[in-house]
């Protein structure tokens, strides 16, 4: 029960119906959510070039030559490439930070990669930074930061529309909404 603690959303009572429910009825269940953890755990590592999850060195949107290397989409998680990635509209890279910068909680520029985007955003490729965090104070402090650096070194860099409600996440968003925001994106 302490283990499913973990997950977010998960309480006490929670843990205790679901560590119920696999023990007394579905030990075949429970049986294959272990191995697929340990083997994601054991597989799964970040992508050397987008921050994602990949069990290759390069996630298969980094290798795919279809995609557009001169567009760079900045997102928080992982969670947020997929919703971008189902809106299907937009044809570029990615970066995932991670997390977003809150001084608060101890979290700046070397705990989410910035170095990292910083690199890949300079290699010569990259035309535009297409910033698509979550329109949360922290969010947009940390896009703010993200703008500065970048115009800094004469790249365009654009923010998703705001066809997000303010206060939003990514994952909570329809398709749709999300889609009008990548397409209307404007200079920061």
């Amino acid at each position: 029960m302490a283990a499913l603690r973990c997950l977010p959303g998960v309480g006490p009572k929670s843990a205790q119906r679901m560590a119920y429910h696999l023990l007394q009825r579905d030990q075949t269940g429970a049986g294959r959510l272990s191995s697929a953890l340990r083997g994601a755990l054991d597989r799964i590592r970040h992508c050397e070039r987008c921050n994602s999850f990949s069990e290759a060195a390069l996630c298969e949107l980094c290798a795919s030559p279809r995609r557009d290397g001169a567009l760079l989409c900045v997102v928080e998680s992982p969670g947020d490439l997929l919703m971008v990635e189902q809106t299907q509209s937009y044809r570029g890279l990615y970066f995932v930070l991670l997390g977003v910068l809150s001084p608060l909680d101890g979290i700046g520029p070397k705990e989410i990669h910035l170095d990292r985007l910083l690199k890949r955003a300079t290699d010569g490729t990259v035309r535009e930074v297409v910033l698509a965090t979550n329109f949360t104070a922290e969010g947009e402090a940390t896009a703010h930061y993200i703008s500065e650096l970048l115009t800094a070194r004469n790249l365009q860099v654009t923010r998703i529309a705001r066809g997000l409600p303010v206060g939003g996440e990514l994952d909570h968003v329809d398709a749709g909404t999300l889609a009008q925001a990548v397409l209307e994106r404007r200079a920061v």
